[in-house]
């Protein structure tokens, strides 16, 4: 694939290689833990009907937009959201809006490398049979896991409480940056190409094997097969006329398919102009919901469910993913060999996730600061272990990493998606929108989903932006005030977003003296 414009510029070696790395980045740990957590504590069966509301009327049409407007942000030159916004609104406050999009993915990153630094380190124990030494209990693994994180004492793990986390956590670091040091084809493509299809043969085998169990417990006969997917698919049509089942959904659809993060509209800025967007951009989508749908949503809940009962449908994603799998698999036959196959997977999904959360910052340093690439990853890499030191030393209870998630990984998502609607829909224009969208399309949009996103998205997102502040945000600002800790995370993430402000501005002034800035 050639380059639409700029000597040098990066680009994907093919259509496929871009559509494993997107679909690398929306499938990752939330696909496998928390979506099923989030169904069962929301209706089951009937939490799909707002799940697939929120894909259509948001997801997938956002998708669309953010693959057209980053494609061609990149054929005028830009590769990172602050070029691109000002690609297409010639405003300075387009750049800055761009600032949001840099610091969504980099704070995700750094807490979700310590969550990928936790499957690595099962996947090693069960490899090398540490788990075997565990008493098979829910309560067991529960002490197992909050040592292993570090989750009993602020401090923990720098005194010495669990070397082997510090270990894994390094190896991960050290793999995502030389990863990402290699570029966008040969890093970031390559690596993709190989692990997605791993990752969706190792869920099989899971899958499979779960499948197969029928009742493991003649004496809990209703500890079944059937009765574990029961648990995951029956609706429950109480929770349709609850606003958090809705609220639940859309937050879903944001976090599985990487909507909102800055991502998408990176990714898609390396490619040329007549490369196709439209049927790339569903395929994505589609390997996404497979993944979340097909496999996690038959693997996680019901093989706890076989197990453990009802119980295993009040846990939350932590609960589930690293107290309860471990249980089940000490009680499955062969649940060595499942256990590391299924961490090893989450591991995978994870990197994927975990590398396209540090190609957007990476290509701001480069094109909006002129850094060379090992200067660029390097100090990229020297904010990331700032922020991952940060989550690691205030381990007790997760309050840093909970306060990161819901102020970066879900607040934030939601401003950001807010500014692309209308970016897309009323300052690039559904018109020219569409013709963007088709050029080089294998498929022919329907006119109608213009409509959608100039209309009904933005109104469908701000209403349920509007009903989250109502029902969260007063608790979390409360939380500010009565919490250090709380404080600090938060006071942590404006002193970031301060700086890649600056930086922004920095930037901007660059490509003004430069004159690559369109006229408004």
């Amino acid at each position: 694939m050639s380059n639409g414009s700029g000597k040098g510029k990066e680009q994907w070696g093919s259509q496929l290689g871009v559509i494993m790395a997107v679909a690398g980045s929306a499938v990752g740990l939330g696909n496998f833990l928390r979506f099923p957590g989030q169904a069962a504590q929301n209706g089951g069966g009937a939490f799909m009907l707002p799940y697939f509301a929120a894909l259509i009327f948001l997801g997938i049409p956002m998708c669309w937009a953010e693959w057209t407007m980053g494609r061609y942000g990149g054929i005028k030159g830009f590769n990172s959201a602050p070029g691109i916004f000002l690609a297409i609104w010639p405003h300075k406050l387009a750049r800055y809006f761009g600032a949001l999009a840099l610091l969504i993915p980099l704070v995700i990153y750094m807490y979700y490398v310590l969550i990928e630094a936790w499957c690595l380190g099962y996947a090693y124990d069960y490899l090398v049979g540490n788990f075997d030494k565990i008493e098979p209990t829910v309560a067991a693994y529960s002490n197992h896991f909050n040592e292993f994180v570090g989750n009993n004492a602020n401090g923990f793990l720098y005194e010495g409480g669990n070397n082997s986390l510090i270990t894994m956590l390094l190896i991960v670091f050290i793999l995502n940056f030389t990863l990402i040091y290699r570029g966008i084809s040969r890093g970031i493509e390559k690596f993709c190409n190989v692990a997605m299809p791993i990752m969706a043969l190792c869920a099989i085998c899971v899958l499979i094997r779960v499948l197969t169990l029928g009742t493991p417990d003649p004496a809990k006969p209703e500890n079944n097969l059937i009765n574990g997917l029961g648990s995951m698919w029956n609706p429950n049509t109480e929770y349709l006329w609850k606003p958090d089942t809705w609220l639940a959904a859309a937050g879903q659809i944001f976090f599985s398919i990487s909507a909102g993060f800055g991502i998408i509209i990176n990714y898609a800025s390396y490619l040329k102009k007549k490369d196709d967007v439209a049927l790339s951009s569903l395929t994505a989508c589609g390997v996404n919901e497979f993944f979340e749908v097909c496999l996690g949503g038959l693997i996680t809940l019901p093989a706890a469910f076989i197990f453990l009962g009802t119980s295993a449908t009040l846990m939350g994603t932590f609960g589930l993913g690293f107290n309860a799998l471990p249980n089940v698999f000490a009680m499955m036959p062969a649940g060595r060999l499942f256990g590391f196959i299924w961490f090893f997977m989450l591991f995978l999904a994870a990197i994927t996730s975990s590398l396209s959360m540090l190609q957007p910052v990476i290509a701001f340093f480069e094109e909006g600061l002129g850094l060379r690439r090992h200067a660029s990853v390097t100090f990229l890499g020297l904010v990331a272990a700032l922020g991952t030191g940060f989550v690691l030393y205030f381990s007790k209870g997760m309050v840093a990493l909970d306060t990161f998630d819901f102020w970066v990984g879900t607040f934030l998502i939601y401003v950001l998606a807010m500014f692309q609607t209308v970016l897309y829909g009323w300052i690039f224009g559904i018109e020219r929108g569409e013709e963007e969208l088709h050029a080089g399309a294998h498929i022919r949009v329907p006119r109608v989903l213009q409509y959608v996103l100039k209309y009904v998205s933005p109104i469908y997102l701000f209403a349920i932006f509007g009903a989250f502040c109502y029902q969260s945000l007063g608790g979390r600002v409360k939380s500010i005030l009565d919490d250090s800790v709380t404080s600090a995370a938060t006071l942590f993430i404006l002193v970031v977003f301060a700086f890649l402000l600056l930086l922004t501005h920095i930037a901007g002034r660059r490509w003004e003296r430069e004159g690559r800035l369109p006229s408004r």
